[in-house]
């Protein structure tokens, strides 16, 4: 099993620096991309016209490029506000209200969260937004999942400003 702690560690120290730079860039995290195992050629048919020209069946080819398939299932909860999928998610840290960010992080706790390598990571800390000067605090939830490809995909995510 990997070290769940060092990977919630780097995990979030990706994520905060990220968002905090360019909120767009988050969108690959929240994205689970499946191996698509490769297929054999298929054998190549010949039609005769005439009988004198012979022409290669174009029968309808896959990308050959594309390594993945993507399930945009990732669920958001910012401030009680639910969004689901990865466009409506970038959507949402997009249209915030402020430009700058610097998050600091508090603490950082994390468990495995499933017997197929899940795992939960929980945050707290201080943002500082825009030129305000007092920081405020939050609390910030992700539940990690393997991707198939050797990393990790973020499933649900959890943020809730912390007043009083």
């Amino acid at each position: 099993m990997a070290d769940f702690q060092s990977i919630a560690q780097q995990f979030t120290q990706y994520y905060y620096s990220t968002f905090d730079e360019n909120r767009s860039s988050l969108a690959a995290l929240y994205v689970r991309q499946f191996p698509i195992p490769p297929q054999p050629p298929e054998p190549r048919r010949e039609m005769t016209i005439s009988n004198s020209i012979k022409l290669p069946d174009k029968a309808e080819e896959a990308d050959e490029n594309m390594a993945y398939k993507q399930r945009d299932q990732s669920m958001l909860t910012f401030e009680s506000a639910s969004v689901q999928g990865t466009s409506g998610i970038v959507q949402k840290l997009v249209d915030l209200p402020f430009q700058k960010v610097q998050h600091q992080i508090s603490t950082l706790d994390a468990q495995p969260s499933s017997a197929e390598g899940g795992i939960i990571v929980m945050v707290t800390g201080a943002l500082k937004v825009d030129e305000e000067e007092r920081p405020m605090n939050y609390t910030q939830v992700f539940q990690l999942l393997p991707d198939g490809a050797g990393s990790y995909f973020v499933f649900n995510d959890i943020f809730k400003l912390i007043y009083g």
